[in-house]
């Protein structure tokens, strides 16, 4: 494959641990606060916020996973049966200070998506989004509040995120579109 490495294991750790003093600092602790992530590798990476905040704070804050698959606006264009990963999240959003969790943000539609089906599960407080990467290119008008790195990139690049948990190792890569 040909591509960039953006970064590796030490610098996914550094962006990770940098977005969660940020929600700490923000929110002011925990209390009310919930880490849902949006399935793939935003899952991986809220439970991995969810761990360390419990390592930094010493209190566990609930975590969820949400699978926006059946709210895409392109579900006609993805196949004839698309793969339903489940939605788990596994307590009252209500009122609580949802922290949405992304690998990368680039269109801006996949979080479109995942605040319509958050919103079918209750009204929390509010919503903020964390993404590892922001690669630009937004279609909407969305903006994340916790990024860990901001990379540039053109139009005909993909951004390749691996976690250990999916992918063996923790890498943040840019590629040509279609290069493997």
């Amino acid at each position: 494959m040909n591509g960039k490495k953006i970064l590796d294991g030490e610098g996914v750790e550094r962006a990770s641990i940098r977005i969660i003093h940020e929600i700490l600092e923000r929110n002011g602790g925990t209390a009310d606060l919930a880490i849902i992530g949006m399935r793939t590798r935003g899952a991986v990476l809220a439970q991995r916020f969810a761990n360390k905040i419990r390592e930094i704070e010493r209190q566990d804050i609930p975590v969820g996973a949400l699978d926006i698959t059946l709210y895409r606006d392109d579900l006609t264009e993805i196949g004839p049966q698309p793969l339903v990963k489940g939605t788990e999240i596994p307590f009252d959003i209500n009122q609580k200070k949802i922290v949405l969790v992304d690998d990368v943000l680039f269109t801006g539609r996949t979080v479109r998506c995942a605040l319509d089906a958050l919103v079918d599960y209750g009204r929390p407080a509010c919503i903020q989004l964390a993404v590892l990467v922001d690669r630009g290119h937004r279609e909407l008008p969305i903006k994340a509040d916790y990024v860990g790195k901001n990379i540039p990139t053109a139009a005909d690049e993909e951004v390749i995120v691996s976690l250990t948990e999916t992918d063996g190792t923790d890498a943040v890569m840019v590629k040509p579109k279609g290069d493997f």
